[in-house]
């Protein structure tokens, strides 16, 4: 039987539902701040998140719908820089303040996995800074063995270029790890590096093609908290509301 022998978890919607509360307020407050009428409402940030990475998407704006006041071509990457920075801070303040709880289930699976000598890691696009501080905060009972984070990669979601670099720092192969995401472009990175996803869906994805996922959740599920809900996966799994390390090495030993 194939063992499990790493878990990769993407960061926003998958760790916390950061995304309509988080990341959206925070550019938006940014957005204020330096004096750009803009604001982006729920559908529109829906929209931009199929652009994975925050500078990516605000330059995508800019570009298509702009903001609202003239940008000087030779001016763009400094500000877009500029704001993503500041739109950093304040959700690293939010983050801080705990105002954005974890998802079911995430720290119960990955507590599980560590009892287990199971490799755990983050793989995320977002910022490094708050990476590192909901690791170091919210999951320090943990002791995440990596983080790759931010612009450690060139190449963002849905390329598999962070998961490639993910299977080379962990060790195992393809075969022996799982990946944890909420997105089209989450699994579709995953599946591209060769390795099984599970996909847990929030307001922003569920409606989105998660076809490419070996099993498709509503959460993780916690024993004393919120279940999980089997959307897709195989038969006799619609029984299951924990998702745990046997459950994630049964479909190892199904594909």
């Amino acid at each position: 039987m194939r063992k499990l022998k790493a878990i990769f978890f993407d960061q926003d919607g998958t760790i916390i539902d950061t995304e309509k509360d988080g990341h959206r307020v925070s550019f938006n407050r940014t957005f204020k701040e330096f004096g750009f009428p803009v604001e982006w409402d729920v559908s529109t940030y829906h929209r931009l998140l199929q652009i994975a990475g925050g500078k990516e998407r605000m330059a995508a704006f800019l570009h298509s719908e702009g903001f609202g006041k003239p940008v000087p071509p030779e001016e763009e990457g400094r500000l877009i820089a500029l704001l993503h920075k500041r739109k950093t801070e304040l959700m690293v303040e939010m983050l801080s303040s705990g105002e954005l709880p974890l998802r079911p289930g995430i720290k119960r699976l990955m507590l599980e996995a560590k009892q287990k000598g199971i490799l755990v890691g983050i793989c995320t696009t977002s910022n490094e800074r708050a990476a590192h501080m909901i690791a170091d905060s919210m999951l320090n009972e943990v002791g995440i063995d990596f983080i790759l984070a931010g612009d450690i990669v060139k190449q963002k979601k849905p390329d598999p270029e962070i998961y490639r670099l993910a299977l080379s720092t962990a060790g195992p192969a393809a075969t022996e790890c799982f990946v944890v995401e909420d997105s089209r472009n989450g699994v579709e990175a995953a599946r591209a590096a060769g390795i099984a996803v599970i996909a847990t869906t929030n307001e922003y994805t569920e409606s989105e093609d998660l076809s490419g996922a070996d099993v498709v959740v509503t959460c993780l599920g916690d024993n004393d908290g919120e279940k999980c809900r089997v959307i897709r996966g195989k038969p006799g799994d619609e029984n299951t509301d924990i998702v745990t390390v046997e459950f994630l090495e049964s479909y190892l030993n199904r594909r």
